[in-house]
């Protein structure tokens, strides 16, 4: 049977956590580790979900689960795989949970370097698009106009000047044995994503849009139909690498207005018919590339 949100385990391994209300990341967590089980063994580096997930003293994982260096998740998820098959262990899955600036700023060596030796893990990035725990700070992984706090919008710049960085592309670059990318907005896909993952020998990426109310400026209760949204107009898509070659898994048959996306959201709020016109404009140069490249 396929799993999906109704025939997943009623088993909880992420629970009493101190997220915000409404967290992306939270549920990227939750809803990966009822698919990995109870034998799964996670990595946190500093981050939201190890802010949020280990509390004294209380623990919101009822596996096993670790805090790494910011830097180190890959390295560490390398480390735990290798001493478990060492002892013979063969029942589990290595799985590490990192936010974007975690991924694509500070740990994005350790990555390459796990995905180079083809180390047995799997590498689950929630990305907010921004340092989210300690202040909403810009990473590589912040779109274009987005204001944070280190690229405020005012009369001169609007916001981040710089594109957000193609981590599922980069990563697919080492040919790595599988990689997708994903959206709390299309929950089945994800888990269905992660549970292929779990099969797969050798290192593997998911890279999940996970919003944050907070730093995107929503409602609470919006997180999931803003994660859908994203995908919906084309400023996200779903996708998979494996034997060298990428496959679209969802394509709209019409964009929903990428407007609407930003302007709902406080970060956005700033930007002009202009910017919004770039972003359009980057878009539709990122599809005309997917569907000449893609499955």
């Amino acid at each position: 049977m396929a799993l999906n949100a109704k025939t997943l385990s009623d088993e909880e391994y992420f629970y009493g956590h101190k997220a915000c209300a409404g967290c992306g990341g939270s549920l990227a967590v939750r809803m990966a580790l009822k698919v990995l089980g109870e034998n799964s063994v996670a990595v946190l580096p500093a981050g939201c979900m190890s802010a949020v997930g280990f509390n004294f003293p209380q623990l919101c994982f009822s596996n096993n689960a670790i805090i790494s260096t910011f830097a180190g998740t890959a390295s560490m998820l390398t480390g735990i795989e290798a001493g478990l098959r060492a002892q013979g262990i063969t029942d589990f899955h290595a799985v590490g949970f990192a936010g974007d600036g975690g991924t694509a700023d500070i740990g994005i060596q350790a990555l390459s370097g796990a995905i180079d030796r083809n180390d047995n893990i799997i590498y689950i990035c929630y990305d907010n698009e921004a340092y989210m725990n300690t202040g909403i700070q810009k990473s590589s992984l912040t779109p274009f106009g987005a204001r944070t706090t280190t690229t405020p919008a005012g009369e001169n710049i609007r916001g981040n000047l710089r594109p957000k960085k193609n981590m599922f592309e980069i990563v697919a670059a080492h040919d790595i044995p599988y990689a997708a990318t994903a959206s709390i907005g299309y929950i089945d896909d994800f888990i269905n994503k992660v549970e292929k993952a779990s099969k797969i020998n050798g290192t593997k990426y998911i890279h999940v849009i996970a919003p944050c109310p907070t730093g995107w400026g929503v409602a609470t209760d919006e997180t999931v139909d803003i994660a859908k949204e994203v995908v919906d107009c084309g400023l996200w898509y779903l996708a998979e690498y494996e034997d060298g070659g990428y496959k679209l898994n969802y394509r709209p048959k019409k964009f929903t207005d990428a407007a609407d996306y930003l302007k709902r959201q406080g970060r956005f709020k700033h930007l002009t018919d202009d910017d919004i016109d770039i972003i359009k404009a980057s878009r539709d140069k990122k599809w005309a590339y997917i569907d000449k490249n893609f499955k």
